[in-house]
């Protein structure tokens, strides 16, 4: 329910929230769905702003406030002349001096918003960004169920693409578009992630296209089972919410290290738990769906569950005959610790470190039998099509 006053009072929007359950959920970042007139496929550049946005920014500004007390950051409201220091006094008193030019949010927002795209599919808006001339990647949930869609591009233009194909095991999906002198966004795909590092959010979250958040990786590493897959992910404290689904997540150099695909969230918006594939395991996906190959999943070919002892991991219950660990060596009741030295504490986590393998990578297992320590070499082959 949404209440407004009369046009000659200031305006106040209230809402009536959704009771929130007692757990956090899993949930797609899923691209806000069209229903008109609240919140209509955006207009092109320069035709001012939405009256629907200027609403829904008024409610998120007062949820915002509501959620922030005890913490304030006291400035001057005047901008500082280029070339000179700005201080901020924060609430507990101290002085901070932020020297001039320091802005590496905004320097990754102005290398990467030109290659960030808005879809508008048919049920709805995503987010994606060109990464290679004529394609643009993004989340398979934003284009699912579509042959083409809408790609709007940074300058308000937009253009017909075609949808070449999804992975929903991996949620990655390419649209072909004549993305003319669109820049490419650059690809971190060797580096290697550490917690805590700036993590950028780009995309266009309930609609509002080219927007930036900002906060750090909070895990590397992390399995997540969601309603398709476990998949190992990038986790972030970046602001994201329905809309953001496709969009680029991106270090301090400006580089795309994900692509931002879900939340875990107790609202069905932003709780600061955000999930990112790895750009490594999207641009591989990416390249075998541009080439036309079919995208295979590796597979170990066992069953098992959680441990209940002392000790995590993944208890071995059953093995696939004729798969690849039933020829490594492994054995039922073996319990699974790690894979070549990442730690496994569940069965979810081993499900995840597999499947961000391909087919016939070989992988160690750090595995306890009969209460000794032992390591099993396994060439993964290639899951089902029914697995």
């Amino acid at each position: 329910m949404l209440e407004t006053n009369r046009p000659d009072e200031p305006e106040v929007v209230t809402a009536d929230l959704p009771p929130v359950p007692s757990e956090p959920t899993l949930s797609y970042d899923e691209p806000i769905r069209v229903t008109p007139p609240i919140l209509p496929p955006p207009s092109p550049k320069g035709s001012g702003p939405r009256g629907p946005s200027r609403i829904l920014a008024a409610l998120l500004g007062g949820l915002l406030v509501a959620g922030g007390f005890g913490i304030g950051l006291l400035v001057d409201d005047d901008a500082a002349p280029s070339g000179t220091e700005v201080t901020a006094t924060t609430a507990a008193g101290t002085t901070q001096i932020l020297p001039d030019g320091e802005e590496p949010v905004a320097a990754v927002a102005a290398a990467l918003l030109p290659s960030m795209v808005q879809i508008e599919a048919g049920f709805g808006l995503g987010s994606g960004f060109v990464y290679d001339e004529g394609h643009v990647l993004t989340a398979a949930h934003v284009v699912e169920g579509s042959n083409s869609v809408v790609v709007r591009f940074a300058d308000g233009n937009q253009a017909e693409g075609t949808v070449l194909g999804t992975d929903t095991v991996h949620d990655v999906a390419v649209i072909e578009v004549d993305t003319n002198d669109t820049p490419v966004a650059p690809l971190a795909l060797d580096e290697e992630l550490v917690v805590g590092q700036l993590a950028v959010a780009l995309g266009s979250p309930w609609g509002l296209e080219q927007t930036v958040t900002s906060g750090v990786v909070s895990a590397v590493d992390r399995p997540v089972a969601n309603i398709n897959s476990v998949q190992v992910l990038i986790q972030t404290d970046a602001s994201i919410n329905p809309g953001n689904s496709g969009g680029a997540l991106a270090d301090r150099q400006g580089r795309v290290i994900g692509v931002n695909i879900e939340i875990f969230t107790q609202t069905g918006t932003n709780s600061g738990v955000g999930f990112a594939v790895p750009i490594a395991v999207a641009y591989d996906i990416a390249q075998q769906i541009v080439a036309g190959t079919p995208i295979e999943t590796a597979f170990l070919g066992v069953t098992g569950e959680d441990a209940t002892g002392d000790q995590a991991g993944a208890l071995i219950t059953e093995i696939v005959a004729s798969g690849p660990a039933a020829g490594s060596g492994l054995q039922v009741g073996d319990l699974v610790t790690a894979v070549d030295a990442l730690g496994v504490r569940s069965m979810t986590d081993l499900a995840g470190r597999i499947r961000s393998y391909s087919p016939n990578d070989s992988v160690v297992l750090d595995v306890i039998r009969n209460g000794e320590s032992v390591n099993v070499t396994v060439t993964l082959g290639v899951r089902p099509a029914d697995g």
